[in-house]
């Protein structure tokens, strides 16, 4: 008999649907303490270590992925997220930012020209510590000339950590980054770069109809509201969803403390189920967290595999209608089965039916011809005693005379 111990624990009070601080908690310890002793092991139990991969320096990129390793949040929802693919990817803010390092490397693709940005960027007044990591900054137009080959994007690809991309011009980035970039984990971030026109505080519609021309440059927003967005985008996980019941968002790294973490979960599962999840959490089935190369540990499972009660209801009714018709299929099948056993013979007489007829056939041939020749026989006997009965009397009627 199975252990009826359950395999997460919910809220004692208050709605089903939220998270248990608690259980949230003991899995993100248990996960972290499990990464951590499997790259201990690997380490004891390595002969050697390679020339790339040993490093002095702790600050060293090369060395993170031993000690870095990704955490994800996996949530499973009973019916699909979304109907069709996006590309553009959406953001969830989180109080723990996934791109703290100092030395992480930031490619900024803008809408053209690329040197009102680099302004922007190098001016006394923009943050320091966003300077510093933002190693590329890249127009549209010369992106699209100079990396054409899948050569060159892969070595784009591996020169930077991070690509964030201006969102006038992010899904256009599709045909021109590629499947090199979009099935990677580096797709490029949109953030806002553009200035927004505002009267008396409020947002400016544009006309939809009014197009800009190709030559006409973009304006950028001032110094200011570039870094604060900037700031936002790296301080968010990104969100690519799928026609699918599952979806895997990037929450931390092995590096985090359990209370981190747990607090990074919190803040995207509320982003997800407000925001993306369609229904929220009552299309919600299953919260699993895992590492890289470790197995999913369930913080939250849905009671209920049914979205609507009216689900319920409809199936209740097909299974209704689906008796109902196997009923009546059965009730013909034994029909049929009647029927053709009350016609077995009659199926018999018509299989042989072709044998009946060339044998009728035949008979009826054979009749006809014994019948012509009993007719030509007694026609034949009748002339024979008719020449027998006339000899006679003329010879007698000679003798007379």
């Amino acid at each position: 008999m199975g252990s009826s111990t359950a395999l997460t624990t919910k809220v004692t009070t208050g709605s089903p649907y939220q998270l248990d601080k608690n259980q949230v908690s003991r899995a993100s310890s248990a996960l972290l303490r499990h990464i951590k002793s499997r790259q201990d092991e690997q380490e004891a139990t390595a002969t050697k270590k390679t020339l790339i991969g040993d490093n002095e320096s702790d600050s060293d990129a090369d060395d993170t992925p031993l000690h870095n390793e990704a955490v994800w949040l996996v949530l499973t929802t009973k019916k699909h997220v979304v109907d069709k693919n996006r590309l553009k990817p959406g953001r969830i803010a989180i109080p723990h930012s996934l791109n703290a390092s100092p030395s992480l490397s930031i490619c900024l693709i803008t809408a053209d020209p690329q040197r009102s940005v680099k302004n922007i960027v190098s001016d006394p007044s923009f943050p320091q510590h966003l300077s510093s990591r933002i190693e590329k900054v890249i127009g549209y137009s010369k992106l699209k000339d100079r990396y054409k080959s899948f050569e060159t994007r892969r070595q784009l690809l591996s020169e930077h950590d991070v690509f964030l991309a201006d969102d006038r011009i992010v899904m256009r980035l599709v045909t021109t980054l590629g499947k090199i970039f979009y099935k990677s984990s580096k797709r490029p971030i949109p953030v806002r770069l553009a200035q927004i026109d505002k009267v008396d505080g409020k947002r400016v519609k544009k006309d939809p109809k009014q197009k800009k021309g190709d030559d006409e440059p973009s304006t950028f927003a001032s110094t200011a509201i570039v870094a604060k967005e900037i700031e936002k985008a790296l301080n968010s996980a990104p969100v690519h969803l799928a026609p699918a019941t599952t979806a895997a968002i990037r929450v931390g790294s092995s590096n985090f403390t359990s209370e981190q973490l747990s607090e990074n979960i919190d803040a995207i599962v509320k982003g997800m189920t407000e925001k993306y999840v369609s229904k929220g959490w009552r299309n919600i089935k299953a919260i699993h967290v895992k590492g890289a190369n470790t197995m999913a540990m369930p913080i939250w499972l849905a009671s209920e595999l049914w979205v609507e009660e009216t689900d319920v209801v409809e199936a209740v009714e097909g299974e209704e209608a689906d008796d109902k018709t196997n009923k009546k299929r059965k009730q013909i099948e034994g029909e049929g089965e009647q029927k053709l056993l009350e016609g077995g013979n009659k199926k018999l007489r018509k299989q042989k039916a072709p044998e009946d007829e060339e044998e009728a056939s035949s008979l009826a041939a054979r009749k006809k011809k014994l019948e012509k020749q009993k007719a030509q026989a007694s026609a034949d006997g009748e002339a024979v005693s008719l020449k027998l009965s006339s000899g006679p009397a003329k010879k007698k009627k000679k003798s007379l005379s």
